[in-house]
């Protein structure tokens, strides 16, 4: 979009983790308000109308409309936590939340390189994405541990990762699986 730029690109102004979305990790967008990114959204939109605004919860008017059931259905990255999210980096100010942030991007990192067997790059973003820094420290502790000395393939160790993902979940009430719309008949 013409003229709109933003200095925070893991951060969305609404409240998306970019730098845990798969899209930016293929190279596809470069986050919201980095150049070539979603050139038509509406938000952005929004924020130039509102003073360039950096953040959603900046505006007066927040939360507004656009809000409404923002959570319900996931694009490629989830949408669950976006309001959330965006309440605790109002709450812990933005530069703590980006420092969160990274330590989850170096997380997912980790998986992609020694877990990903080729179809795992989606999970491992949404898991990350939705669960605590604390308890995905825990959990990488678990999957190094019970991968650590036995001699597995790429397919078996990604599977152990996404049972030990699935158990600590599971007692949380968080799925591990994009909520998306079905499509229209």
């Amino acid at each position: 979009m013409k003229n709109f730029q933003r200095k925070d690109l893991m951060f969305s102004l609404c409240g998306l983790n970019c730098e845990l979305c798969t899209m930016k990790l293929d190279n596809y967008c470069p986050g919201c308000g980095g150049g070539g990114g979603n050139q038509g959204c509406s938000i952005a939109k929004c924020s130039l109308q509102h003073g360039d605004i950096e953040y959603c919860y900046l505006c007066n008017e927040y939360p507004c409309a656009k809000y409404k059931d923002i959570d319900e259905f996931d694009s490629f990255i989830t949408h669950r936590n976006q309001i959330k999210d965006m309440k605790k980096a109002q709450k812990i100010g933005t530069e703590q939340y980006n420092s969160e942030l990274i330590e989850k991007a170096e997380i997912l990192k980790h998986l992609l390189a020694n877990y990903n067997d080729g179809r795992r790059k989606s999970f491992f973003s949404l898991a990350v994405n939705l669960l605590d820094l604390n308890d995905l420290k825990n959990i990488i502790e678990q999957i190094n541990s019970k991968t650590a000395y036995v001699n597995l393939t790429l397919k078996e160790k990604a599977s152990v990762a996404v049972t030990v993902f699935q158990t600590a979940a599971e007692p949380k009430n968080i799925v591990l699986k994009l909520n998306k719309k079905h499509a229209k008949k």
